[in-house]
């Protein structure tokens, strides 16, 4: 049960660890920007105007869709750096003709949302343009209230985003950001100097791009959940006047874009809650409950074997010293093959002497009052008292045998040899007593 008990210490222990790991290091590894994304996002505006190339003439109060389409390119990725692929369509759907299709290609950090350039990133097939700052429609996950240089492809180059406050995104709250593009040169166009009112067969005039873009982001994520954009497209002559409108629409996401885009945002979110919060939380009361249960189980067989050696009182094992030497001798013949015989062998001799000598003191102790009992007669016989004895010599005489102690078994048979040892004594006594009458 100990070893048990250690292990789940070091288990219990190990999971505490994890779980303090898991919303730092481990999240870090597993909440990330996915590498196969896939999202599609529609924004309207019923009275859109464009200049149509397929009727040479300027187009007004139209409805036009715009699709953004994101498809990640997972072979292309890695596990630190995603590579997605953008397409833009606009649609006149007034009158269902196409208005503009562009193309881009991005990678970007997984964590971060920072643009980085590599695996093949390029603008309308233009691998030149360097794209740099943020994705824009990904800010880095736990979004902070902050500006951000957010990379626009319409300008080729980073637009400050600014923090501009807090809402609610289908019950989600979403940090605001706008970024305000002020009429910025983006290329040039050449087209029949007819058509911008000039003489000239054909004209070349620079194009200018002005936008109001805002996103809603979720912090937790840093996905998008919404997104209006405010643009305009022109051409302008010398003089920097407005000399023709290409496009000008204020463009909304629809309901059903903004649902998809917060399921794909939920799909984040569980994760993200599961690692940060339910799996820290989990791993974190296993632990402890673990490593209870271990230092219980740990230290039980220490305390059976502390109370082992104190079962015993000291009055008890000093009153049973044959016991133990009985138990210690048989411990002792039981290790070792033979031993047994050995000191019943030696043992044999030892109580052979000790019963001799136990025989030998008992004869002693009955031959002792038997001589005192003859020195008795020998001298009431010399006095000449034998057959006349006094009743104070009688009782002196028992009180004498009386004092002897009673011998056991081999006691009795060392008395029984002490008697037929007697008449030696009395015949020895007898010249003792003659000589007592001669005297």
């Amino acid at each position: 049960m100990r070893r048990v008990g250690l292990v789940l210490v070091g288990l219990g222990a190990c999971l505490i660890v994890f779980a303090l790991l898991i919303p730092t290091w481990v999240s870090g590894q597993v909440v990330k920007f996915p590498l196969n994304e896939y999202a599609s996002v529609n924004l309207t505006d019923s009275s859109a105007s464009y200049f149509s190339p397929a009727k040479l003439a300027e187009q007004t109060g139209v409805s036009v869709e715009a699709t953004y389409t994101i498809k990640g390119n997972a072979a292309a990725g890695s596990s630190s750096t995603a590579v997605w692929n953008q397409f833009v369509y606009v649609y006149d759907q007034t009158n269902k003709l196409p208005i503009q299709q562009t193309s881009r290609t991005f990678a970007f950090d997984r964590r971060t949302a920072q643009l980085v350039n590599c695996c093949g990133a390029n603008v309308n097939g233009d691998s030149s343009v360097k794209q740099s700052g943020y994705v824009g429609i990904l800010l880095p996950i736990g979004t902070e209230k902050k500006t951000y240089p957010v990379f626009v492809p319409d300008v080729k180059k980073p637009v400050p985003f600014n923090y501009d406050g807090v809402d609610a995104v289908g019950g989600t709250e979403a940090y605001r950001f706008v970024a305000n593009i002020p009429p910025t040169q983006n290329g040039t166009q050449t087209l029949p100097g007819s058509l911008v009112g000039q003489s000239a067969a054909s004209v070349t005039l620079p194009q200018f791009f002005e936008a109001q873009i805002t996103y809603w982001i979720d912090p937790v994520t840093g996905a998008l959940l919404n997104v209006t954009q405010k643009e305009k497209l022109t051409l302008r002559d010398s003089t920097g006047a407005q000399a023709l409108l290409l496009f000008n629409a204020n463009l909304v996401a629809t309901t059903a874009s903004v649902d998809r885009l917060l399921a794909i945002d939920n799909n984040q979110v569980t994760r993200a809650s599961f690692v940060n919060t339910l799996l820290p939380l989990v791993s974190g009361m296993l632990g402890v409950i673990l490593l209870v249960v271990g230092i219980l189980l740990a230290r039980r067989p220490r305390e059976d074997v502390t109370a082992g050696p104190s079962a015993r009182s000291p009055e008890l094992a000093a009153a049973e010293p044959g016991e133990d030497a009985g138990r210690s001798a048989a411990t002792q013949a039981s290790l070792v093959p033979g031993l047994d015989d050995e000191s019943r062998e030696a043992a044999q001799p030892e109580a052979a002497h000790a019963e001799a000598a136990q025989a030998e003191k008992a004869e002693g102790e009955a031959v002792k009052p038997e001589a005192t009992t003859a020195e008795a007669e020998a001298a009431a016989e010399s006095n000449g008292e034998a057959k006349s004895e006094t009743p104070a010599a009688e009782t002196k005489a028992e009180a004498a045998a009386d004092e002897a102690p009673t011998a056991e078994i081999p006691a009795a048979t060392a008395a029984e040899q002490g008697d037929a040892a007697a008449p030696d004594d009395a015949s020895e006594a007898k010249p003792r007593r003659g000589g007592a009458h001669r005297r």
